[in-house]
């Protein structure tokens, strides 16, 4: 059986007359999309529209939920209690649920965006959090976290689908986490690089570290392309291009999870 795939991306992230992103030319290389609920990015307007413009390109929907940090991207931390970030993933998933729902199509999966993906990954709080709030919507969501990460085993220990998810454009630190932003060197800009470093993820399970050191990750199932990003649709149409000449397969993950 050939080894199969999901790529993901972070859509609907223009705001009333500010466009961000490259939704439409980015969307036919996806299979899975991961829109703004309004909190960190997007509108009501932009999430139906995003949500019509991926049922149009047969892209599976999923929640994208961050701190409500307009000015900040959601890409600054917010000391928040466990109820609130429950309230706040609630909140979003549902309203981007309702218009998956008007649309016609099934809301597959909740990725946390940003600052709120990064404290689930450090403060176990948080975690508990976002893993309750998605279980108590539907429990047969796909919640996407980090490879090899707390927040993907505590969410398989609650009984949730997991997807285990790479970033291709991003360099890790030995321990498997992402180098931060701010630092030098932690957006990979080189398209061919990121593609071939995608094959390597999907096939060996391993991708080399900022020290030069393998990260090893027990399972992989999806890979995300930041739609903001300069270079976003060369990208996505360069992983599709090299993944599916290494002869593996790329489809929605709600399939395979």
């Amino acid at each position: 059986m050939k080894p199969r795939v999901d790529i993901n991306c972070d859509l609907g992230e223009s705001f009333g007359r500010f466009k961000i992103g490259h939704d439409d030319e980015i969307m036919p290389f996806i299979t899975s999309a991961n829109i703004a609920c309004g909190f960190h990015a997007g509108d009501p307007v932009v999430m139906a529209k995003t949500v019509r413009l991926a049922k149009e390109n047969g892209v599976a929907v999923g929640a994208h939920p961050g701190f409500a940090d307009l000015t900040g991207f959601g890409r600054r931390y917010m000391e928040l209690s466990k109820e609130e970030v429950v309230n706040i993933v609630l909140y979003q998933v549902g309203a981007l649920e309702a218009f998956a729902r008007v649309a016609g199509v099934d809301l597959q999966h909740v990725k946390p965006h940003g600052a709120l993906y990064n404290a689930a990954a450090r403060n176990e709080d948080y975690t508990k959090a976002i893993i309750e709030a998605v279980y108590a919507l539907n429990p047969r969501l796909v919640i996407f976290a980090l490879a090899g990460s707390r927040m993907a085993r505590m969410a398989e220990e609650a009984g949730l689908r997991v997807a285990h998810e790479v970033f291709v454009d991003r360099a890790y630190s030995p321990d498997g986490s992402l180098i931060p932003r701010s630092v030098a060197g932690a957006v990979i800009e080189d398209v061919s690089l990121a593609a071939k470093r995608a094959v390597r993820i999907v096939k060996e399970k391993r991708v080399a570290a900022v020290d030069g050191h393998d990260v090893e990750f027990g399972k992989v199932h999806t890979i995300c392309v930041h739609g903001d990003t300069l270079n976003a649709v060369g990208l996505a149409r360069a992983l599709r291009e090299a993944l599916l000449a290494s002869r593996v397969e790329i489809v929605p993950v709600g399939t395979f999870v």
